[in-house]
């Protein structure tokens, strides 16, 4: 995604992914682990996983910056093989010009199909780098642990419109929901609620891109109705599902998709 804009552009949300940016132009400020934080061009952005944000333009100069989200289940299968957990980089604000470059690249290729061996290398070198930024890294989730967290998220991934309770996921894993849930978050950085919360969003405003109306989005991603699925899309991008479509379709690289 690339975007521009001047004064408050996002108010306080979360992702499940990580959040990796890189300042183009302008300042970019924004609160994040209780502190406010600024942005340089040229500057990297490390935003994890159900940390809340917000977003806007530090002076009336305006910001353009673009960003890229990446699970973090993708991360963990890159980093398993050196046995270690997701990278945890304490300032979200890094200077990092190979870092950035390998962000930049990337985003320049997502307006065409991406190929497996180039997703491979991309997400081998965005964790190397954010190794090596990271205070601390969690333990590695164990084989028997990580199956089952996939076997658990693939569930949500089938019946992501669906009311999923904890028993079936239970069944599914044969582990308790409390066992699930640690291990869940161990694999995904979040929970399995949120998790399928975020799915049923990512399916909603794919169609509110195609130009479907919001009762009808609602009724299809899981929602009650309109008003619910406008109060979770806010929570969760920091916008109303019209302020989205409309930075979409005004974002150089709308297509590909904002968050």
């Amino acid at each position: 995604m690339e975007a521009q804009f001047s004064g408050k552009a996002f108010e306080p949300h979360r992702h499940d992914t990580y959040a990796l940016g890189v300042t183009m132009k302008g300042v970019q400020t924004f609160s994040y682990r209780g502190q406010r934080r600024f942005s340089m061009p040229g500057q990297v952005l490390v935003l994890h996983p159900d940390e809340e944000h917000d977003g806007g333009a530090g002076t009336d100069d305006g910001l353009q910056y673009r960003m890229l989200y990446l699970e973090p289940a993708l991360l963990l299968e890159c980093l398993d093989a050196e046995k270690i957990g997701l990278p945890f980089v304490d300032e979200p604000v890094i200077r990092d010009p190979v870092l950035a470059g390998t962000l930049l690249g990337a985003l320049t290729e997502l307006d065409r199909e991406l190929d497996e061996l180039f997703v491979d290398d991309f997400v081998s070198r965005v964790a190397g780098g954010l190794a090596k930024h990271a205070k601390a890294s969690q333990r590695p989730l164990g084989n028997v642990a990580w199956q089952r967290a996939r076997l658990a998220r693939d569930y949500l991934e089938a019946h992501a419109t669906e009311a999923v309770r904890s028993g079936e996921l239970e069944i599914v894993t044969g582990l308790d929901r409390f066992s699930l849930s640690r291990h869940f978050r161990a694999a995904f950085a979040t929970s399995p609620h949120r998790y399928l919360l975020m799915r049923r969003l990512q399916q909603a405003r794919a169609m509110i891109g195609a130009g479907d109306g919001l009762s009808d989005v609602a009724a299809a991603t899981g929602f009650a109705d309109q008003s619910h699925l406008t109060r979770h899309f806010k929570k969760a991008y920091g916008m109303t599902p019209g302020q989205w479509a409309s930075l979409r379709r005004t974002s150089p690289q709308g297509r590909s998709g904002a968050r």
